[in-house]
């Protein structure tokens, strides 16, 4: 839906000479104009008005001095410098542009009709006086010569497979008189048709085509030859053929034009040569005739050259040229210069130019160049409320397509309303005041301005057949005609509808460098004449115009970049440089072909876009693969290259904060990125919606609803309390609903029945409470803008849905509640926990006192609702649970159950005692705890029952609660609960409970199990046992404890309770409880153990601690040798991959001191692969990492480990060694104590004095770059690319952190020191 804009044009009329020009080329290099007249060949630069170089043609005699010469073909030759020329008389020139020489390079005696060069310019075309071809390389040397007129169709011949007779074929729509039609004879070729052969390559250069006269009937034909000059294909009969030729660059079809009984077209042939498609132009049969077709270098445009077949009364015939695109399979005119019939204004060369694929250049018979440039425009409508009706205007010849998309979205090339006008039209503009921004003006070719308008009558929506008008169409109010002179074809371009009575257009100033702008404003007789209010002149050529409704503001972008702002608004008009906010002069780097004007931060930025999908704001690149853009609103919309489309909310961001948004990738819940189609471009957004309407490269649109304006658009609604306008976009767009609470808790909650209100419907108000989640969106789906505050939620501690539930539900039940039943149902069933035993009674209620409103719900009505809601099994078990019958029997008759299965059932509980009843509900419904408190009111008789209860489920807790302490139920379930116990590997409680409740025999027995010797003596003497009994019992124990290594209380029992006080001496002594003994054996006099069991003890006590030290000193010093080796060679492995791989080497990561991989391992990997389905399984893969093995992946943690793990047990022995020293000084063994001390001393010095070396600062936190003499520059770049992203592979186990020592506890004795 884009149009062609004019965005400047050059005029240059400098140059004259004798004759007129017959031929001209652009050259790509210098863009001057190569122009051949019947006397000379002149490069001429329409930039500067100056001749470059010069040359005579009659001087050397190829031309005739008369002036009766022609010039069939003029080409530039880049490689050669040169241009090349061919004359009617059969030269072939060379002029050479540095020297201005002429050099004649071949010669054809029957002269030349045409010369044409492939695009490569490695070969050229010649054709000649005998109609034959003549093929030659670039250095002009011959490869073939064929006649152009050839019986044979050519190696592209169709193939007859023999399938039946053209009598029996399918013919489609034509029907079976196809067959019988006879093939008419096609007519000669018309009288204007200059007879010569026309030849066009295409874009590849591998193929060209030849428009000649056939000799036997007249008519035109086209041959497609290849580049070795061999016949692919000839077309086939076509009537009315006429002589342009032009094959589309990009190699799908040969264009033509064809004149039919009833109308005149341009068609398009295959390279096989059968028709392919035509469109017809806007003329009559015998009104016009085309002189040349020209497609532009990238195939976008198609440029027709026409001439009036009839001349006027004075005898002059008019000149067109029209530029026509195709989108979505229909052909629109574009454009149309009408150069008048003036025939020294006539043009007699045109072409585009090569370099620039919508530039056009023109010579007219008097020697003025004019070139055009043109640039893709979307004409939309730039309103920024709801009344703005999102148009958009497409040119099409004579008519203005218009689509309004707030109302309907229309392919093209179908519209909401056509506007028929009475000349083609070459631009249109919308009104830029507020509203009433769908007016729209047209600037035709006849330079007359159309103001079309909305109609102000009131009419009906409705036509007369019924169906409701949506878009009614524009009506024409008035026609200007600006008073303007008109030199060339679009003299005034760029014009923008600023108010209802003032026009802004730029015409060419004074010097070719320089533009004027015309403020045109209607005459004061009431005419229709547009005046020139006051002109401003622009040192340099406007090439865009734009303007902003937000804040008024005109800018102006010249050619090369430079950007002004056009003070419109004062009493002179003037222009003055684009400064920002510091007053810095701010201009484009490159010229862009769209602009737009937008606010940041405050300050008011121009955007532009260059052919290159460059992005400016300003001067700043803000993105380099953008397609298109759009400003709505406070929303910038881009869609890139990379097939995406970003919306961007300008008031939060700087220019800054742009490029970093439109650089990044966006995350998972990025509201302002979405995937759109390849080549997606964006046509308009519709102003104060959420729709954003895209076209596709071949022309058909697509609506997307893109996230980031549907938040903004539902974030306003909810602000201003439209909750339904919410609700219904959010409903059809698959927003959450929960975003409807989440957005601001609070004012929802205080709003809670405007939100009823609004809504007036039950099916919605149940769609909302089904949705609600626990899950805050605007924290994980539906992120807050930066700036937008954050609304704290309710310091309630209910959860989120219970609290809308309740909210809703008592709001409903205080407005209406018989309307609202089903929603206050679904308010019950939604919570957190389900109230379906409050809903079943509310059902209940229904049905007992049906309520009399008309629009009441029935119960039949609310039970369906609920059973949709809840499975129905579940909802009769509930039922069940509150032991009402007819309530169970209300959802039993809903369900699809057989009555077989239920009425039996329950016809066996009505029969039961009420209690007992209850508790056989709870059992079938499995509340366990429920059917014990129902059974236990059930007297004597149930008691086995119950205890059998208890005991299946393990409801021992419960069943104490509901007997009294003294009764022999609780004495039964207490010796159960303390089986119970037994079994469960807890036998001291079970004694407790045996022993409270008088079984004093069986919890001896416990305690004794349990090893709880004090619980077990007091109840022995509570029996009581008699003394032999219990000593036995005291060894029984004491032995217990022995084993346990609890040789303090084994030997109090020995001494206090077996009276053995050798057998608890020597239990303190196997303990190492050195004070505790000797004051047992001095309490009993028997010293005689001191010298026998005490002291001999104490020795080998000394020598296995001493022996231990020196075991774990030298085993750290081992490993702390080791520890120090494995990283030597992990650090000198890294080095080494560094500066082999380069810093992009992901493996190096891997020898960092947080890694253990090893250079020259036996072990490749590790065991990475192992699976931690369970905490075994894991604590077997950290074993198998840990190991100690060298060159095991992990060693250095292992050593790590291993270390720690030897200085914490040397630690603990602080107390045991104090203890021992202390016997020994007692004992007179003070060398024995000394080298102890000694030993002991020197081993904890040492193991504190490695922990810094062990365990390194910031062993743990990344290391920083790596520099030294011994980096290079991978290495260095390696580190700091190592800080800035995360490790390739981490470890799953963490590095050890050193062991802290008690240095605060005292063991040393300075007596031996």
């Amino acid at each position: 839906m884009r149009n062609l804009k004019l965005l400047k044009s050059l005029r240059s009329s400098e140059l004259q000479g004798p004759g007129s020009p017959l031929c001209f080329s652009v050259r790509a290099d210098t863009g001057a104009l190569l122009i051949a007249s019947q006397y000379s060949i002149t490069e001429y630069d329409p930039r500067t008005g100056q001749v470059v170089s010069e040359a005579s043609l009659t001087a050397d005699a190829f031309l005739p001095e008369d002036g009766s010469g022609a010039v069939v073909g003029l080409q530039d030759l880049a490689e050669l410098e040169s241009a090349c020329l061919a004359t009617a008389g059969g030269d072939v020139v060379l002029f050479n542009l540095n020297t201005c020489q002429l050099e004649c390079v071949g010669s054809v005696d029957s002269g030349l009709s045409s010369m044409s060069w492939s695009p490569d310019e490695e070969l050229v075309i010649l054709t000649t006086g005998q109609e034959t071809i003549i093929m030659m390389t670039k250095d002009f040397e011959p490869i073939t010569e064929v006649g152009i007129h050839q019986d044979d169709f050519g190696e592209g011949k169709f193939i007859s497979v023999g399938w039946g007779k053209k009598e029996t074929q399918f013919h489609g729509s034509e029907g079976k008189q196809a067959a019988q039609r006879k093939i008419q004879e096609v007519q000669p070729a018309v009288a204007w048709d200059d007879r010569r052969p026309r030849v066009t390559w295409r874009g590849d250069g591998q193929l060209f085509a030849v428009s000649a006269v056939c000799p036997q009937s007249g008519a035109r034909k086209v041959r497609v030859w290849n580049r070795e000059g061999v016949l692919q294909a000839t077309s086939e009969p076509i009537n009315g053929l006429e002589q342009a030729l032009c094959w589309k660059p990009s190699g799908s079809l040969i264009a033509s034009t064809r004149r039919h009984p009833n109308k005149h077209s341009v068609v398009f042939m295959e390279k096989n040569g059968l028709l392919h498609g035509d469109f017809a132009l806007p003329f009559g049969k015998d009104e016009a005739k085309v002189k040349e077709l020209l497609w532009n270098s990238d195939s976008t445009v198609l440029a027709i050259w026409l001439e009036d077949l009839t001349a006027g009364e004075d005898g002059r015939v008019n000149t067109y040229i029209q530029l026509w695109t195709v989108g979505n399979y229909h052909w629109y005119l574009k454009q149309s210069l009408e150069f008048g019939r003036d025939p020294q204004k006539a043009p007699v060369c045109v072409c585009w130019d090569p370099e620039r694929p919508l530039r056009l250049h023109v010579v007219t018979r008097s020697w003025t160049s004019v070139s055009y440039d043109w640039g893709w425009t979307t004409e939309r409508s730039a309103g920024l409320d709801a009344d703005d009706d999102a148009g958009v205007a497409v040119i099409d010849g004579e008519k203005i397509l218009v689509t309004t998309f707030r109302q309907s979205v229309v392919p093209p090339p179908m519209c909401s309303f056509e506007l028929q006008l009475k000349s083609p039209v070459n631009q249109v503009t919308f009104l830029c005041r507020p509203q009433g921004t769908n007016q729209l003006a047209a600037l035709t070719a006849d330079g007359q301005i159309s103001v079309y308008a909305q109609d102000s009558g009131e009419k009906d929506d409705k036509s007369a057949d019924g169906f409701r008008v949506v878009s009614r169409p524009l009506v024409l109010q008035k026609t200007f005609r600006p008073t303007v002179v008109r030199d060339v074809p679009l003299a005034l371009r760029q014009l923008l509808w600023l108010q209802d009575e003032l026009f802004l257009g730029v015409i060419p100033g004074l010097l070719p460098t320089s533009s004027t702008l015309l403020m045109l404003r209607p005459t004061r007789d009431a005419g229709d004449s547009l005046a020139v209010g006051s002109e401003v002149e622009v040192d340099g050529v406007v090439v865009s115009v734009v303007h902003s409704s937000q804040t008024g503001t005109v800018a102006l972008q010249l050619e090369d970049g430079q950007m002004r702002k056009l003070l419109w608004d004062h009493p002179e008009p003037s222009v003055e440089g684009w400064c920002d906010s510091r007053g810095c002069s701010i201009n484009f780097p490159v010229p862009c072909v769209q602009m737009a004007l937008c606010s940041m931060s405050g300050e008011e930025y121009l955007l532009g876009l260059t052919e290159r999908s460059h992005l400016y704001a300003g001067d700043s690149e803000l993105a380099s693969n953008v397609s298109s853009f759009a400003v709505c609103n406070d929303f910038l919309l881009v869609t890139t290259h990379s097939h995406t489309c970003r919306c961007l909310q300008l008031s939060t961001l700087t220019v800054k904060g742009l490029q970093a948004a439109l650089a990044s990738d966006g995350g998972q819940n990025d509201e302002t990125l979405r995937r759109v189609e390849r080549g997606s471009r964006i046509v308009t957004v519709v102003p104060q919606d959420t729709r954003v309407i895209l076209q596709m490269p071949r022309g058909n649109l697509e609506t997307i609803h893109h996230r980031a304006l549907v938040l903004a658009q539902l974030r306003k609604w909810l602000d201003g309390l439209k909750f339904r306008e919410a609700f219904e976009c959010m409903r059809k767009l698959r927003i959450s609903l929960n975003f409807i609470y989440d957005h601001n808790p609070k004012v929802f909650l205080e709003n809670i029945e405007t939100f009823i209100t609004q809504l007036n419907s039950i099916n919605h108000i149940n769609l909302f409470l089904t949705e609600l989640k626990e899950e805050d969106t605007t924290s994980s789906m539906y992120p807050r803008p930066e700036s937008s505050p954050v609304q704290a939620p309710p310091t309630s501690s209910q959860k989120k849905v219970d609290v809308v539930c309740d909210a809703l539900r008592s709001a409903m039940e205080s407005m209406d509640p018989n309307k609202f039943c089903l929603s206050i149902l679904t308010a019950h069933v939604k919570k957190t926990v389900p109230e379906l035993e409050t809903a079943l009674q509310k059902v209940h209620e229904l049905r007992e006192n049906p309520p009399e409103a008309p629009a009441a719900v029935s119960a039949e009505e609310a039970l369906k609702y609920l059973l949709f809601l809840v499975n129905v099994n579940e909802l009769y078990d509930y039922s069940l649970g509150t032991y009402d019958f007819d309530l169970v029997l209300m959802v039993a008759e809903k369900s699809q159950k057989d009555p077989k299965e239920y009425l039996p059932f329950l016809n066996m509980l009505k029969s039961l005692e009420p209690n007992y009843q209850r508790y056989t509900i709870d059992k079938h419904l499995k509340r366990y705890r429920k059917a014990l408190h129902h059974l236990s009111k059930c007297g004597e008789e149930h008691f086995p029952e119950a205890l059998q209860l208890v005991k299946e489920q393990k409801l021992y807790s419960e069943a104490l609660r509901l007997y009294p302490a003294d009764s022999p139920h609780y004495q039964t379930l207490s010796c159960a609960y303390a089986e119970h116990l037994v079994e469960q590997q807890q036998a001291e409680q079970a004694g407790l409970l045996l022993w409270r409740c008088g079984e004093p025999a069986r919890a001896l027995q416990a305690f004794a199990t349990s090893s709880s010797w004090r619980n077990a003596v007091c109840v022995a003497q509570q029996i009581p046992l008699p003394p032999d009994q219990l000593a036995l019992l005291a060894r029984d124990l004491a032995e217990k404890l022995h084993e346990q290594r609890r040789y303090s209380e084994a030997a109090l029992l020995l001494d206090q309770y077996a009276k053995d006080c050798e057998e608890a001496i020597l239990a303190l002594i196997t303990g190492a409880v050195w004070e505790e003994a000797l004051r047992l054996i001095y309490m009993h006099d028997r010293r005689d153990i001191t010298e026998t069991n005490l002291k001999p003890a104490i020795l080998e006590a000394v020598s296995t601690q001493t022996s231990f030290l020196e075991a774990q000193v030298g085993t750290f010093a081992r490993h702390k040798t080791r520890l120090a080796v494995v990283r030597e060679q992990k650090e000198k492995a890294r080095l080494d991959m560094l500066d082999e791989d380069g810093p992009d080497c992901v493996d190096a990561e891997l020898y960092s001191e947080a890694s253990s991989v090893m250079t020259g391992s036996k072990y490749s990997q590790s065991n990475s692969r192992i699976s931690s389905r369970s905490s075994k399984n894991r604590r077997k893969a950290e074993r198998k990492k840990l190991s100690l093995k060298e060159g095991s992946p992990m060693e250095d943690r292992a050593l790590m480990f291993a270390l720690g793990e030897i200085i914490t047990a040397v630690d603990k022995m602080r107390e045991e060694v104090h203890n021992l020293l202390k016997v020994l000084v007692l004992f007179q063994f003070d060398k024995q104590a000394e080298k102890l001390q000694q030993t002991y001393e020197e081993a904890l010095q040492v193991m504190e004095a490695a922990v810094p070396e062990v365990w390194p600062e910031g062993l743990q936190t990344s290391q920083g770059p790596l520099t030294g003499p011994n980096s290079t520059a991978n290495s260095i770049m390696a580190s700091f690319q190592q800080q800035q992203r995360p490790a390739a592979s981490q470890q799953d186990t963490e590095v050890p952190t050193p062991p802290k020592m008690r240095n605060g506890v005292r063991w040393k004795l300075s007596v031996l020191k």
